[in-house]
């Protein structure tokens, strides 16, 4: 008598109960408002310290930034250079007198910093006030409008003393007094306003932390009279 294989039937499977089904569902909702509280609650007290390489892996840029100082430089270099390719180029061959050419350029590069240069550091500023630094008179409104401008003088003065003085010294090389050997043009002229106005404003600096460190020396309370 042949044996016969039963198969097995297979038990379908179990479907949790209504009590079950509920508090799976509210265990979930519960973890979801959870992370929600916790987002919205974050600041820097509850959260945990991460490294910098950690953050540029989810960073959408990693190329390297080119630094402040460098990006503030060739913006003002840019616009002094086309200061002077309009003004001192374009008007030159109107204006015969040098004075009056060197008068209007002036007026000219104390709006250019005022209204456009010093506008621009602003609007790109991280904080407020944090690219005040690269300005030689950060000051808003028609009094910094005009200390700009006589601030101009101050720098196109210095910058036609440096052209004045390296063209006596190549003279005095050369020994060709019937030429010029070195001219005003916009790149150059812009490398050395831009230099000179970055002098004199860590110029300025130096003697701000001088003076604030005098201050604070003769603030502070001597031994002697330290109860």
């Amino acid at each position: 008598m042949a044996a016969t294989r039963k198969k097995k039937r297979q038990e379908p499977a179990r479907k949790p109960d209504r009590e079950e089904a509920i508090q799976t569902t509210s265990e979930y909702y519960r973890l979801k408002t959870q992370a929600v509280e916790d987002l919205v609650t974050a600041d820097e007290s509850n959260s945990p310290v991460v490294s910098e390489e950690e953050l540029n892996k989810y960073r959408g840029r990693t190329r390297k930034k080119l630094p402040q100082w460098l990006k503030v430089s060739l913006v003002k270099a840019w616009f002094y250079g086309s200061v002077c390719f309009f003004f001192l180029w374009g008007l030159g061959g109107y204006m015969a007198d040098a004075l009056d050419l060197f008068f209007v350029t002036a007026i000219a590069l104390g709006m250019v910093t005022d209204l456009l240069i010093n506008t621009l550091l602003r609007y790109y500023a991280e904080t407020d006030g944090a690219n005040d630094r690269w300005m030689m008179i950060p000051r808003r409104g028609v009094a910094g409008f005009f200390m700009n401008i006589a601030y101009a003088f101050v720098v196109l003065g210095l910058v036609d003393l440096v052209y004045n003085l390296i063209n006596i010294a190549i003279l005095s090389v050369t020994r060709q007094t019937d030429t010029v050997p070195l001219g005003v043009g916009p790149i150059l002229f812009g490398l050395f306003y831009m230099g000179i106005d970055t002098g004199l404003i860590a110029l300025k600096h130096l003697l701000c932390r001088i003076v604030q460190d005098a201050k604070q020396k003769a603030g502070a309370p001597r031994k002697g009279n330290q109860k």
